[in-house]
């Protein structure tokens, strides 16, 4: 039975790639060509990519959507913006400040540059006040 969504290779030439090797060095470790050591680079992402968004899915199922974050937007503006709105469903944001920027940032590391949001975000909340980002 399959651990998960990679295969062994995908999971090899990931922690080689962790390790700061490049897609030639890992290629003359594992015997095989640069341009196959990017295939499955590449596969092994899309398969994280895919995971995470079926996670996504499930973790906002009992969560409403809260509201959308704009590019542009200044990283120290949205914390209050999200309490302002989790204030209008009557919900109490579980996070502080900080640990709410944090939460986003491991969400969507992609999608923030420096202190401005690069693309826009959907916030998501559920009752407990936990919140979701996609």
């Amino acid at each position: 039975m399959k651990d998960g969504l990679l295969t062994d290779r995908q999971k090899e030439v990931l922690r080689y790639r962790k390790q700061g090797l490049t897609q030639q060095q890992i290629a003359d470790i594992i015997q095989t060509s640069k341009a196959n050591v990017c295939t499955i680079e590449k596969s092994a992402m899309e398969n994280i990519r895919r995971a995470r968004e079926t996670l996504d899915f499930l973790y906002t199922l009992d969560a409403s959507h809260l509201c959308t974050i704009d590019p542009g937007m200044d990283v120290l503006d949205v914390a209050p913006f999200i309490y302002r709105e989790a204030e209008h469903l009557g919900i109490k944001v579980k996070y502080d400040t900080i640990s709410l920027i944090n939460k986003m940032r491991e969400a969507m590391p992609e999608r923030l540059r420096a202190r401005h949001i690069r693309d826009k975000i959907e916030v998501y909340i559920n009752d407990e006040g936990d919140l979701y980002f996609g």
